[in-house]
């Protein structure tokens, strides 16, 4: 039986005879059903089609994504360790050429996730690279699509996956919205891989959304709240879930003077009337 991907947000689920019912994914108001209808593929369909491709982002960093774009879109990290490699958020696609690609890199002794939109292919990708754990914050477990022995579910606020390395629970986006903290990246200033739990946007800068396709904010206090939690952390570069979405130096700098923007446009939005607006 196939493990039917859900085409818009690129999720996978498990074994089924027929497609899933529904996306739980899409259905959350975070994302969205298409509208031309749900739709859903295999692997199989899509090894016709795409293929994946690496590129090294700094000493020990590489990024993978597909080609051409599948769902949403995002690229993974793959973060190599004297202990392991740790692989970053995933895609959905796999095929021989990657795990080969993976193994000459050294393997990956842990897969973590920093939220359910970037599930993606994780537990396919466990199987196929000797089943490394899927960390997933327990806060999340809800939005799991594919439940496999592999998904391990951590608690609380940080979960050192390696020395040095060390997944932070910020929330906002989704209550368990996670971000990997590399202490020595950057040249040892410090590197934070974000997914969209710290939205880059096209200007270096940052943003906070509860929902990015639908435009909905979070509440400034949230938004403050993600801030506090990353204040005791250095860090020089953010890589977010993009190719492109990449804050190469100054980062928390960019992550304080975004934080004030963002608090000050939402809260004077949010402080204005009905009457006032209209």
């Amino acid at each position: 039986m196939p493990n039917y991907f859900c085409t818009t947000c690129g999720c996978q689920y498990g074994n089924t005879e027929q497609t899933p019912a529904a996306c739980l994914i899409c259905q959350d108001d975070r994302q969205y059903v298409n509208p031309s209808g749900q739709a859903w593929t295999t692997l199989g369909a899509m090894r016709h089609t795409y293929f994946n491709s690496f590129r090294r982002l700094e000493p020990g960093l590489m990024g993978l994504g597909t080609f051409p774009a599948f769902a949403i879109g995002q690229r993974a990290l793959l973060l190599r360790t004297s202990v392991g490699n740790i692989l970053w958020d995933c895609v959905s696609f796999i095929d021989d050429a990657t795990t080969t690609i993976i193994a000459a890199l050294g393997g990956v002794s842990a897969i973590a996730l920093s939220h359910p939109h970037f599930f993606a292919g994780a537990v396919e990708y466990s199987h196929a690279l000797g089943s490394p754990p899927v960390f997933v914050n327990g806060m999340d477990r809800q939005y799991v699509t594919r439940h496999d022995p592999v998904v391990t579910f951590w608690e609380g606020d940080h979960l050192e996956l390696a020395p040095g390395v060390t997944a932070i629970r910020c929330g906002g986006h989704f209550p368990g919205s996670s971000v990997l903290h590399w202490a020595a990246g950057a040249d040892g200033k410090g590197v934070l891989l974000t997914g969209d739990t710290l939205q880059v946007r096209p200007d270096k800068g940052l943003t906070f959304m509860h929902s990015y396709p639908n435009l909905i904010p979070l509440p400034p206090q949230t938004v403050q709240d993600i801030a506090n939690r990353l204040g005791p952390w250095e860090y020089e570069t953010i890589y977010g879930g993009w190719w492109e979405r990449v804050i190469p130096t100054k980062a928390k700098s960019v992550m304080a003077a975004s934080v004030a923007q963002y608090i000050t446009a939402v809260t004077t939005g949010w402080g204005t009337t009905e009457r006032e607006i209209f």
